[in-house]
């Protein structure tokens, strides 16, 4: 029998994934209790925070307990009682997928791919999570669902879209979580909530079950406490999947994580403010920079005068307004149950542009594709800001740069990551964007963590009692 005293909620709600499985391990924590903690802690700071849409607590004890039962007879799964949450895009048997849209209460019969890989591999799945309406948005200030409020200050953004994931992943209400990106809806709630995301390569985890934003640009997203958790989840969904059309057989296989990194090649933009990021952000970006000179030692400025990060970032939202219009037709149609003004004048200048105008925004997809091909030529990995900015009130102006940073790799299908770099003057967090090639997941992750080691600035996360 385990003779070491019981671990406290607040430590079990602050631990990292990999820290938790290490205790399940060795028997300090069960996952009744495990559940337990992080079932008291929704219920008493979701009303405030609102991280979470739906949660059933019944369907939570009731996995919990499964965990334990296979625990005790010694046939687990790799995340076997870990509570995780899920943004509501995703399909998830017995619960309805609103995708942060009005009047979508029928429960779904099928689970999303990466849904039944978690189920297969023991998690314990917490709840369905907040997000902008369709996704489209970068606030999770959502006209029908209310605001995710950031867990480092009430009344300031969380990013979007996957904003609830974030939040619930900062302040203790998951161990990690899984949402989208399609134009940096992952990493930009990673930045403003300083915990750590992956946008993997494109194709690499399937996205089938996921409701389509665009589909030629989105990917499961990851977010957790941890670049080490991120691998952990990294390799629990990656896989081939023959029932999606973008899911890949290893077109480009998995880079071995096998950088040194004293010889590393890091590409830096030469003019931070000249694309739009602001000076209290490059501040920190810099102070980061000058303690990572073994991690990051070979820094080259690379040329970005051909791209204009605005216009792309535009191309890619018009991609994904025309793609919704079909997506979410019937939704559009239900006067029962309307849409807010904004979502529909969104989709509505979509259906103003014509069939040239979606070709010629397509076509910036081939662009990146060059871009990342000639880019990845001359460096392994490009260093920037994950956003322009850091998080914002929700009653002030919505920033239209936040997805400025983050939309090559989406255009391109590479992989990012984005980890805590430092705090603003105003204390809220900022992150550090590392993009690398298609393929080059893990050994960004690892850069990664060597990055974080180095840098020692994760935010002190607001888990309170």
């Amino acid at each position: 029998m385990n003779s070491m005293p019981p671990i406290a909620d607040l430590d079990l709600r602050r631990a990292s994934l990999c820290q938790l499985l290490h205790w399940l391990a060795v028997g300090r924590v069960q996952p009744q209790a495990l559940a337990d903690a992080y079932q008291t802690a929704i219920e008493r700071l979701n009303p405030e925070l609102n991280a979470y849409v739906d949660v059933r607590y019944g369907l939570l004890q009731e996995q919990a307990n499964m965990a334990d039962r296979r625990r005790r007879d010694g046939v687990i799964g790799r995340l076997d009682g870990i509570p995780l949450a899920l943004k509501d895009n995703f399909d998830m048997a017995g619960w309805p997928t609103r995708v942060g849209l009005p009047g979508r209460e029928t429960p779904v019969e099928g689970d999303a791919h990466v849904v039944a890989r978690l189920r297969a591999s023991g998690a314990v799945l917490v709840g369905k999570t907040n997000m902008d309406e369709g996704a489209l948005g970068a606030v999770t200030d959502n006209p029908h669902f209310g605001a995710t409020h950031n867990p480092h200050r009430h009344g300031y953004s969380a990013g979007g879209s996957s904003g609830g994931a974030a939040a619930a992943v900062a302040a203790g209400l998951a161990v990690a979580a899984v949402g989208s990106d399609s134009l940096g809806s992952i990493r930009i709630p990673a930045s403003y909530c300083g915990v750590y995301a992956l946008k993997p390569t494109h194709g690499e985890i399937s996205a089938r079950g996921l409701v389509p934003a665009a589909r030629r640009l989105d990917a499961v997203g990851l977010l957790a406490r941890s670049a080490d958790d991120l691998t952990v989840l990294l390799q629990v969904l990656a896989g081939y999947d023959a029932d999606d059309a973008r899911s890949r057989r290893r077109r480009v296989a998995f880079a071995l994580p096998d950088w040194e990194p004293g010889n590393l090649r890091a590409g830096l933009l030469p003019d931070l403010a000249a694309v739009g990021v602001q000076p209290d952000v490059i501040e920190v970006f810099e102070a980061a920079m000058a303690k990572l000179p073994h991690a990051l030692g070979d820094r080259r400025t690379v040329d970005f005068a051909d791209w204009d990060f605005s216009r792309t970032r535009r191309a890619g939202l018009l991609l994904m307004e025309a793609e919704m219009l079909g997506t979410f037709a019937a939704d559009l149609a239900n006067a029962e149950h309307p849409v807010s003004d904004r979502f529909r004048n969104m989709l509505g200048f979509a259906a103003g542009k014509s069939a040239a105008d979606y070709a010629v925004a397509d076509r910036v997809l081939d662009a990146a594709t060059l871009k990342m091909r000639r880019l990845f030529a001359q460096v392994d990995v490009l260093v920037l800001p994950t956003t322009p900015q850091g998080a914002f009130p929700l009653d002030g102006p919505v920033p239209d740069s936040q997805a400025d940073l983050t939309s090559f790799a989406s255009l391109a299908g590479c992989p990012a990551v984005s980890l805590p770099m430092g705090t603003l003057p105003n204390g809220m967090p900022v992150g550090l964007q590392l993009v690398g090639a298609r393929g080059s997941d893990l050994r960004l992750l690892e850069l990664a963590a060597v990055c974080a080691a180095t840098l020692d600035v994760e935010p002190t996360y607001p888990v309170v009692a």
